[in-house]
């Protein structure tokens, strides 16, 4: 299956969390390898503070799962404590994708 929907999100951490925020993403990648309608996910820095995650889905069910999944509630339980602002989360179409042939099916 191709991804034809993703989310996009934009993460602020605190400055004196931001190592905590690096740590929460890249602890995030067992979660999300186990989300069987999650067909792509990354998280990524921006800059010293600023991080975010892209991730596409085949299907519209598989993309809310995601986001009432455990990453999702990861982030949005330590939020507070972790974050400057809440995440900027917003929903996207996928026009066109490269994947490696053997995530084709």
């Amino acid at each position: 299956m191709l991804p034809t929907l993703g989310l996009l999100a934009r993460i602020e951490a605190k400055p004196d969390h931001a190592q905590d925020v690096h740590d929460l993403l890249t602890g995030a990648l067992a979660l999300a390898e186990a989300e069987e309608g999650t067909l792509t996910w990354f998280a990524f820095r921006m800059g010293p503070t600023t991080f975010g995650i892209f991730d596409a889905f085949g299907t519209e069910e598989a993309r809310q799962a995601h986001l009432e999944g455990e990453i999702a509630q990861a982030l949005l339980g330590q939020g507070a404590r972790l974050l400057a602002e809440a995440p900027d989360i917003q929903p996207v179409d996928v026009l066109a994708a490269k994947l490696p042939t053997a995530t084709r099916v």
